[in-house]
């Protein structure tokens, strides 16, 4: 029988086994906290892989799916099914037009088109000139053929059929000579009498009015760019090289019109309400990186008739650059501004004293990228129930409204503020109200880095000024008027690119804000460049400048050229 084991030894065992146990809880411990970090980097994983997804799907919809915010019931529309056999479409729905207008149905004793025309052909105008092409018979067709008697007999003109057709000349190209002739006394010689210079828009170059608006128009209004206006010149044998013309459209742009900006830019701080929105652009030769971002910000006001739109270059979107756009001769802005969700707005606003409008539109656009990328079904109703059942509603008041005030404008009349705030009471506020509910229900519950989770969040952060407008007839609940003055630059900067240095820069966003202020005001922006370069540069007063702004300057056009 073996000797027990000394009372020492078994002392030493336990403690070696307390150590070992309590090695193992703390092994235990960490394997324990490592499954819960894994846990926690699991559910980050799976949520930030949710994300790139929804950023996958937004960036592959921007690139192949469709731009409109228009809610349909398929993802593809009809019309986009039709986009590779567009000549083939448009003559079958102009043939089933007009076989439509022939169609005729029978009502009591007499017979009338089944609808009133609408489509198809629109006739000619009738204030373009006609030239008259006769096409007579030969003078043996003149005669009947049925003899009577041994007589044959002419034919008579009884009426006749007349097919009217567009006819197109290129654009003509001929050359001013301006001549001043020279007199002088053979007897005294005590001088020379010479008619005064005629001022031109660009001294000592061969550049007219007439020629600069076409180029100007062309580029700001068109999007061509100055090469390709240059070679459509050369068919004419007008031989103009790009660096002489962009030299004449900076200087024209950065310097000569300046007088005339600034007196917009006065009148436009004057208003009541202005809107605010900017975009990129590209300058190429600027203290900052060739690849860095600069901005053309965009500002508009002023009542139908008398509208102001001006495009400023900044060479970086700061709080200060934005500042001292609203910030005139006359002091800074003291009214109301509308922009979007951009926080610099909220600092700018702030130092100024101003009353800030949120955008409706923005807010929407948010729900409408949830829409097209949540991957969640219940995300997805979720958005169009934000779209449909409560800003949907917001949107077709302010259509109504807009067409009440049409209606009102086409007999003479206004719309009057009052009636504006009592629609946007009735009809909007109760909506906007359920609206603010719906989003604080359902904000807890949902990721904040997801696609809803930042519409739910703007949609709070944003909520006193989106609904601000409620309280103001004068201010509209969004701001697509000034996203659509942006979409003809963002257009032709898809053919420029870019702008070569700071002083490009300038003189486009000046001829850009002349152009769009014409347009805003109906004017046909060439007419009216025409009409301020040749006027320019003999407007010496505040006066005769204030003559030459789009909105005083359209009796002056002719009748045919001020409709834009």
């Amino acid at each position: 029988m073996p000797a027990p084991p000394r009372p020492t030894k078994l002392l030493d065992q336990n403690a070696e086994l307390a150590a070992r146990l309590k090695v193992s809880e703390e092994s235990l411990r960490q394997l324990r906290e490592a499954h819960e970090q894994l846990q926690v980097q699991h559910r980050q994983a799976l949520e930030r892989k949710g994300l790139l997804e929804e950023e996958l799907r937004w960036f592959k919809g921007q690139l192949y799916g469709r731009s409109s915010e228009r809610l349909t019931d398929s993802g593809i529309s009809a019309e986009q099914k039709m986009l590779f056999n567009e000549a083939e479409v448009l003559a079958a729905i102009e043939a089933a037009e007009a076989a439509e207008d022939e169609r005729t149905t029978i009502i009591a004793a007499h017979e009338r088109k089944a609808r009133p025309h609408r489509g198809g052909r629109e006739p000619i105008p009738a204030h373009l000139p006609r030239k008259e092409i006769p096409h007579d018979p030969p003078a043996h067709e003149k005669w009947c053929t049925h003899e009577h008697e041994g007589v044959c007999w002419a034919r008579e003109r009884i009426g006749e059929e007349v097919s009217e057709r567009y006819h197109f000349e290129p654009a003509k190209v001929w050359v001013e000579r301006h001549i001043y002739p020279k007199y002088a006394c053979r007897h005294c010689h005590q001088g020379v009498t010479i008619a005064a210079a005629v001022k031109n828009i660009l001294p000592k170059s061969n550049a007219s009015a007439s020629l600069l608006a076409h180029v100007v128009t062309s580029k700001f209004d068109d999007g061509l760019p100055i090469f390709r206006i240059c070679r459509q010149l050369e068919r004419q044998e007008v031989r103009l090289t790009p660096g002489t013309v962009g030299t004449w459209v900076n200087t024209v742009g950065a310097e000569t019109v300046m007088p005339l900006i600034n007196l917009m830019a006065d009148d436009l701080l004057a208003e009541p309400v202005v809107q605010m929105d900017e975009t990129y652009l590209q300058v190429l030769q600027s203290e900052k990186a060739p690849s860095s971002e600069h901005y053309m910000v965009v500002r508009a006001a002023g009542p139908p008739g008398r509208r102001i739109v001006l495009f400023t270059h900044v060479p970086s979107r700061t709080a200060a650059a934005l500042k001292d756009l609203l910030i005139g001769s006359d002091g800074p802005f003291r009214g109301k501004l509308l922009t979007d969700g951009l926080e610099l707005y909220d600092i700018v606003t702030e130092s100024l004293g101003l009353r800030h409008f949120g955008c409706l539109q923005h807010c929407r656009t948010y729900y409408h990228k949830a829409l097209k990328v949540t991957e969640l079904p219940s995300g997805r109703a979720l958005a169009r129930v934000a779209m449909e059942d409560y800003l949907g509603k917001v949107f077709k008041t302010e259509r109504d409204i807009k067409e009440l005030r049409e209606q009102r404008e086409r007999v003479g009349g206004t719309l009057d503020p009052e009636e504006i705030l009592k629609l946007r009471q009735q009809r909007s506020a109760p909506v906007l109200e359920a609206f603010k509910r719906w989003v604080d229900d359902l904000l807890p519950g949902v990721p904040p880095q997801s696609a809803l989770g930042k519409a739910l969040a703007y949609t709070t952060k944003q909520w006193p000024k989106l609904v601000r407008h409620l309280e103001h007839a004068d201010v509209p609940a969004h701001n697509n008027y000034v996203e659509n003055l942006i979409r003809p630059f963002s257009q032709g900067r898809r053919v420029w690119l870019f702008a070569n240095n700071p002083l490009g820069a300038r003189a486009s966003a000046n001829l850009y804000s002349l152009v769009a202020t014409a347009r805003a005001n109906a004017i046909e922006p060439g007419a009216y460049l025409n009409f301020l370069f040749e006027n320019l540069p003999s407007a010496e007063t505040v006066d005769a400048l204030e003559a030459l702004l789009p909105w005083n300057a359209r009796s002056s056009l002719p009748a045919t050229r001020r409709a834009a």
